[in-house]
């Protein structure tokens, strides 16, 4: 694997990370290609992985591609050589395959298209890993053992990287993705057949929405109370604990009333204080919200021991309130 291909896929991979959910789709009509991208958009999934199962796919592709070019589209079933080149002809932004074809993956490879094939068990980890891969697709996941069985294979295959798909849904979703091997999970139940026969874009973008905001799971933390001094963040916080009972705790920079509401000894950011949602990826947040018309405040970024996104602020006020955006623990 060339240097260059290696960059591409881990461009992939830093995309399908921010993402989380990568819908698989099998269009049939392929006239609604930018219908059914526009009803992903509005709902939060900038992303496709449109199979090969159905005839002109790569039209699908084409259609997408043209139409936002700006969206995650690739190819999914990639059985062949030929359908790799179709793919990638048409715009394809990726290829991703059900099983381990060596003769697929190599000629991906060779061709410089970011590609993932598909697997299920450490000997075709071992023959990715040959090939110089680290990124797969774990498929049919839940079928092949889920969550469970890929933690099993992390334990002598550290550097492996996994999207599982084949029974991932809105319930399990971020049972998978709360490990840190797993990219991102790929799924067709926020693109149900029924609702692609109907033509039901607005049912689309409903189940896309639902499955974005279960994965972000924002949850409001604590509202923070910017104080002149010391002396007034203490007053205000004994206030909250005669009326309330919410039990005052001092800190270095701050005072608590209970858990919820946090005074500033010194004004902090925000006109008046600033607001802590709690998400599963600060990440993810990130990228969700700047699609949304929300720009991250990069100077504000903070990260574990392990590089993982812990703490962002947004660059706009609400309400004069800063909004703080921090990893659920």
């Amino acid at each position: 694997m060339t240097e260059n291909v290696k960059k591409k896929i881990e461009e992939m991979v830093e995309q399908f990370g921010n993402i989380g959910i990568v819908p698989v789709i099998k269009l049939d009509k392929v006239e609604n290609a930018e219908k059914l991208a526009k009803a992903l958009r509005d709902g939060g999934i900038n992303c496709a992985e449109v199979t090969f199962r159905a005839k002109g796919a790569d039209e699908v592709i084409s259609r997408m591609v043209k139409a936002y070019p700006d969206m995650m589209v690739g190819a999914g079933t990639v059985l062949t050589c030929e359908q790799a080149d179709a793919a990638y002809a048409a715009g394809a932004k990726f290829c991703v395959a059900p099983g381990f074809n060596p003769k697929v993956a190599k000629h991906c490879l060779d061709k410089g298209i970011p590609f993932a094939p598909g697997l299920s068990s450490g000997s075709e980890i071992e023959q990715a890993i040959e090939l110089g891969f680290d990124f797969v697709k774990f498929f049919p996941a839940e079928q092949a053992g889920g969550l469970a069985y890929i933690k099993s294979l992390c334990g002598p295959y550290t550097s492996m990287r996994f999207m599982p798909t084949g029974g991932v849904n809105a319930d399990n979703l971020n049972t998978y993705l709360a490990f840190n091997k797993i990219v991102c999970c790929g799924g067709s139940w926020i693109v149900p057949s029924k609702a692609l026969a109907e033509e039901n874009w607005a049912e689309i973008t409903r189940l896309c929405k639902e499955a974005v905001d279960r994965m972000l799971g924002f949850e409001l933390v604590h509202v923070g109370l910017n104080c002149a001094n010391p002396e007034e963040a203490e007053s205000v916080a004994d206030k909250f604990e005669t009326a309330f009972g919410f039990g005052k705790k001092i800190g270095n920079s701050s005072v608590f009333a209970s858990t919820f509401i946090e005074m500033m000894k010194t004004p902090f950011r925000g006109d008046k204080g600033h607001i802590a949602i709690a998400t599963n990826s600060v990440k993810r947040a990130v990228y969700q919200l700047k699609m949304r018309g929300f720009e991250a405040d990069e100077t504000s970024f903070k990260y574990d021991a392990s590089g993982e996104l812990t703490v962002a602020y947004l660059k706009d006020q609400f309400g004069g309130f800063a909004v703080h955006l921090v990893k659920r623990k």
